[in-house]
């Protein structure tokens, strides 16, 4: 379990804090879609959360373990994928030799399977030679195949084109088991829509949805009828999309998270009091 409490950090360079006072939970068994504007901290919570940044305030642990020990026991629980790619000048075959005996669940076999779904054919190719998107492609694939409880991506998406982000929610579903996590974060909603089951927003410094897709199906209803107080509301062809409060007598819609996304953009106090 991923346990955030109470954090706060800013960098020096600025006056202001980035997180104030956060407190998340993330257990095992869920995809958590990381979301936010950019700039409202993202990627500085998911470098808390790997120990590459220290906290103000507040503390995160892994399992009941400080983060900032970066003890053996923590560094092979959890793999980072961030979003700048910094490779090796090396082969796929070497990088792999290099890396994944930090990893003692690595399976060449997933690896070579997800190789195969993006129909990656690098042969000696050097890594630093490859173009982004094959890049990204090449280390999605590693990082599936590391098999760590706890995987973090930083804006997995950029860079690949329609298909392949299809093939890559494709891949995250089928590894996915009920005791893993894995944090995809990200300001292209649109791709992790229907790969998460578990929702965490960030507005300016603090926290505004941290809650379950099922969870929020069950508080907001999503469509052009709404009957409860309507939260959120854009024109489209269809009339307007609303997000709004669900009634009881309400039956349940699906969760739209472009719209859930906007609206929280739009009227974040309106979810500061729905969070678990």
């Amino acid at each position: 379990m991923i346990q955030i409490s109470n954090l706060t950090f800013g960098y020096k360079s600025s006056k202001k804090n980035v997180l104030e006072n956060v407190s998340l939970q993330l257990n095992p068994g869920s995809i958590v879609g990381l979301l936010g504007k950019n700039g409202t901290g993202k990627t500085t919570m998911l470098n808390l959360v790997t120990g590459q940044l220290f906290a103000k305030e507040g503390v995160v642990t892994i399992d009941g373990e400080d983060v900032k020990t970066k003890s053996k026991s923590i560094l092979e629980k959890m793999y980072f994928l961030p979003e700048e790619l910094v490779v090796p000048s090396i082969s796929l075959e070497s990088f792999i030799k290099l890396y994944s005996p930090f990893y003692k669940d690595y399976s060449q076999e997933v690896m070579d399977e997800c190789m195969r779904e993006f129909d990656l054919q690098i042969e000696k190719k050097s890594l630093n030679k490859l173009s982004m998107g094959t890049k990204k492609k090449v280390m999605i694939c590693f990082a599936i195949a590391t098999n760590v409880p706890y995987l973090l991506m930083d804006e997995p998406t950029n860079g690949l084109d329609i298909p392949s982000k299809r093939i890559f929610r494709k891949l995250i579903n089928s590894h996915m088991s009920e005791d893993r996590t894995i944090v995809v974060s990200t300001h292209q909603v649109h791709d992790v829509e229907k790969m998460v089951d578990h929702i965490v927003i960030l507005g300016e410094k603090d926290l505004l949805v941290n809650d379950s897709v099922d969870g929020l199906a069950e508080k907001f209803s999503f469509g052009t009828s709404p009957k409860g107080e309507v939260i959120y509301s854009e024109k489209s062809l269809e009339g307007n999309l609303c997000v709004a409060r669900r009634t009881e007598s309400e039956e349940e819609t699906p969760v739209s998270l472009e719209l859930l996304f906007e609206a929280v953009s739009e009227n974040p106090s309106a979810f500061r009091d729905n969070k678990k």
